[in-house]
This record gives C-alpha cells, sequence and structure tokens, in this order.
C-alpha cells in the first residue's frame, strides 16, 4: 500500500542537529497517523506516495518545525512553589503550574524546568527544538489504513517527539493514554 492522505504508517528514524549530533532515535517502528496531527506537515508532504521500506532524508527549518526560540516563554519563578523533588529537565503543562506563578505563562503550553537555583527555577515553554534546523532520516516500516476511530481522534496516540520532551526512549509511551494530547500541538 503506498501513503495516501489519510493512512497509518509506522517509522523509524534518526534524527541530528545540523551539526550532526544524533537528538533523538526510534529503532523500534511507531505508528503516526498522516492527516492529523500526529506528524509535522512537511514531514506527512514527504511521506506521500512512497511505500513500506522507502528510506526519506529531509532537513526541516525551524519555521517548518518548532519555530523559533521565543524568549517571552522563559520564567524565571520561585523556587518554594513547586515541590522538592522537582530536578531540572522535568516537564510542567501549563495548566498544571502551581498558584503564584507568573499569570503571563500561556496555560497550554508544556514548560521544562532548565535550570534549579535555590531561591528560584527557569521555565522554558519553548519546544526542545524551537529554533533548530533538524535533519531527520526515515524509513517506512509499513503501511495501513487509518481505523475510523484514528481517524475521529486525528491521531494514533503518538506525537511528533512526544518521547523527546522526557528525554527517553520509546518507553515512555504506556502511560500517554491518560493525557490524551501531545505536548507539541499548541506549538504549531
Amino acid at each position: 500500500m503506498e501513503i495516501n492522505e489519510q493512512c497509518v504508517v509506522a517509522l523509524t528514524w534518526t534524527l541530528k542537529d545540523t551539526l550532526g549530533e544524533v537528538l533523538d532515535v526510534l529503532d523500534e517502528p511507531v505508528e503516526f497517523l498522516l492527516g492529523g496531527n500526529d506528524l509535522l506537515p512537511v514531514i506527512q508532504q514527504a511521506l506521500q506516495g512512497h511505500a513500506a521500506g522507502a528510506r526519506v532524508d529531509l532537513h526541516i527549518e525551524p519555521e517548518q518545525a518548532f519555530g523559533d526560540f521565543d524568549e517571552q516563554l522563559l520564567f524565571l519563578e520561585p523556587r518554594a512553589l513547586f515541590p522538592a523533588e522537582l530536578e531540572e529537565g522535568m516537564t510542567l503543562e501549563g495548566s498544571a503550574l502551581p498558584a503564584g506563578t507568573n499569570p503571563d505563562a500561556p496555560k497550554n503550553a508544556l514548560y521544562t524546568v532548565t535550570t534549579i537555583y535555590p531561591e528560584h527555577i527557569v521555565l522554558d515553554g519553548n519546544h526542545p527544538l524551537a529554533g533548530i534546523a533538524i535533519r531527520l532520516s526515515l524509513k517506512v516500516e509499513s503501511v495501513r489504513e487509518a481505523t475510523e476511530e484514528e481517524v475521529g481522534r486525528g491521531t494514533c496516540g503518538t506525537g511528533f517527539f512526544r518521547i523527546e520532551v522526557s528525554g527517553d526512549a520509546p518507553a515512555g509511551d504506556e502511560d500517554d493514554e491518560s493525557d490524551g494530547a501531545p505536548p507539541h500541538r499548541h506549538l504549531h
């Protein structure tokens, strides 16, 4: 089956920055819905007409991916507002930020704890790949028709770089069913 406007593709990939540093690797195939919210439009377009076994190499500029880095999305917050077990690299939903944090912090953003000082923490609402041009070498492992449920939801439940946010390999996917929306959706 060839990839078309609305189907499910299982992909493996290696993602690098323009200097060749590996940012993310998918060794095991992960399914994504084409025509939904799972993949960046530039990736969906590049996959059209390919079939299982195809290899596609893409160079993606920031404006086609996660946008430019926005300093307005950096927030310095009082350390005392956050739990003691907070660690650098953790992600927090904007809607779940504790009372007393900056009211200008968008509620629909996902924040990464980038630095913890004794009295303050730095929250970054930019996508971890904002401002970075990326090189994506992907392989189409399989292609299938999308189910009505997948089309209705607009996702297979795995958004592009959902796993990248935590810095883990795909092992983080089991508990992702509860939150429904991949964290990157608000970053378009």
